[in-house]
């Protein structure tokens, strides 16, 4: 089931499961990120979206690579250049090697050099049991979730410098684990181990990576992939599911000079889920 997910931007947190809200009305940006440049996968709905508003926002002009759902990023682009920056869309597969080196030559071509690159994008399948994966599922997983992320990674590096951010997207099934999401969680907790390692490969260069690690968070997704939205994050200590407009300010933070002193680190959104690591 893949990320396609549907935005709208609203002032109050909506009432769970009709509609993801994106960015609240009385987030009030402070040009944390004015004249940067950003390239975000998976950036056309819920969570990566919700980055793309909150950087332009911030001041940033973003890239978005998204797979399949044009609707979802003209309004992406529509919502990012409301905030008077620009946007870029690129559409394709992150799992062929041609794509991605299309996404490096058309940002080294407008511009030149990176100072932002979110690892978003992702998918997963619900199968209740490990019989009923199949290899072709765990294939596509691993491809999109994890290692077209080390590709994709890799091949922008040549355009980031010192105070270069690379921020990935984890999941707390990547300490918790999860019954129906046996090979989504072993590709997040790979993404976990990618961000310890990367970042310690990287301090020398000054190019600081951390992660996000949702918990259950509102998107159309989650529809999809879920039987009962009756009970979607009302196992959290908060007693209800996130929204994309809880999640991105943390993007924000890591992208930014206020969190020139951290790397190789994982913040956890999760409605206060406790979890090791």
């Amino acid at each position: 089931m893949k990320t396609q997910n549907k935005s709208q931007s609203k002032s109050k947190v909506p009432k769970e499961g009709l509609f993801p809200e994106i960015i609240r009305n009385d987030y009030q940006g402070s040009r944390k990120l004015k004249g940067k440049k950003a390239v975000i996968s998976g950036g056309d709905s819920g969570i990566g979206q919700a980055v793309a508003v909150h950087f332009a926002r911030e001041g940033a002009d973003v890239a978005v690579i998204y797979k399949e759902s044009d609707k979802d990023a003209k309004e992406t682009k529509k919502l990012v250049e409301k905030e008077g920056q620009k946007c870029i869309l690129i559409k394709g597969d992150l799992t062929k090697k041609a794509f991605r080196t299309r996404c490096f030559e058309k940002i080294k071509k407008d511009w030149k050099n990176l100072d932002i690159l979110v690892n978003n994008a992702g998918i997963h399948t619900s199968k209740n049991s490990l019989e009923r994966i199949s290899d072709a599922q765990i294939q596509e997983t691993f491809n999109t979730n994890i290692i077209s992320m080390i590709s994709f990674t890799r091949n922008f590096l040549p355009l980031m410098g010192e105070g270069g951010r690379i921020i990935c997207t984890t999941s707390v099934t990547a300490y918790r684990g999860s019954d129906h999401l046996i090979d989504y969680a072993a590709t997040k907790g790979a993404i976990l181990s990618f961000i310890r390692s990367l970042s310690a490969n990287l301090a020398e260069k000054k190019i600081l990576v951390n992660g996000i690690a949702p918990g259950p968070i509102w998107t159309p997704l989650v529809k999809e992939a879920f039987d009962n939205l009756s009970t979607f994050g009302k196992d959290t200590p908060l007693k209800r599911a996130g929204q994309p407009s809880e999640v991105a300010p943390a993007y924000v933070f890591l992208a930014s000079r206020d969190a020139d002193y951290i790397t190789g680190e994982v913040i956890h959104i999760n409605g206060g889920d406790f979890v090791g690591g």
